[in-house]
């Protein structure tokens, strides 16, 4: 079992571990009078309820957030080779597949655009600049509904 304290005269916290930690979620308050060296009172123990490998609430709810979705647009262009079009997308976009290099394409050349990925905005603005760094016509843009 793993006690956290919480010293009440410096705010300090510490953790009274032996061995392995496997109880997180126990917290005890001791508050010292005077200006001893311990020989303190300890008070009701506050228990501050945690996730097992989390340090509190704030750390849980910040785990909780999820980037927003953003989708790597593909525009036509009359300017490369379909078979180009479709090896490009497969060296830069992660796990794609030929059938899904050939939908893509296909799609941009009737439609005018395509969707080639949903994910992070940091990833789809690398995915971006890598279509075009290889004279494909691409943007980047929120999705909607997510992923």
């Amino acid at each position: 079992m793993c006690v956290k304290l919480k010293l009440y005269k410096t705010g300090e916290k510490r953790s009274l571990c032996r061995g392995p930690c496997t109880n997180r979620g126990v917290l005890m308050a001791i508050s010292t009078t005077g200006p001893s060296k311990g020989g303190g009172i300890l008070e009701k123990p506050v228990i501050e309820r945690t996730t097992p490998g989390r340090e509190s609430e704030f750390d849980l709810r910040k785990s909780r957030k999820i980037a927003p979705p953003y989708r790597v647009m593909l525009h036509n262009d009359n300017y490369n080779k379909r078979e180009y079009v479709v090896q490009v997308l497969m060296k830069v976009i992660p796990g794609m597949t030929l059938d899904n290099a050939v939908n893509i394409m296909q799609e941009a050349h009737y439609n005018g655009l395509a969707v080639v990925i949903i994910c992070a905005q940091a990833d789809a603005e690398e995915h971006c600049m890598q279509l075009r760094g290889n004279g494909l016509l691409s943007s980047v843009e929120p999705a909607s509904g997510g992923c």
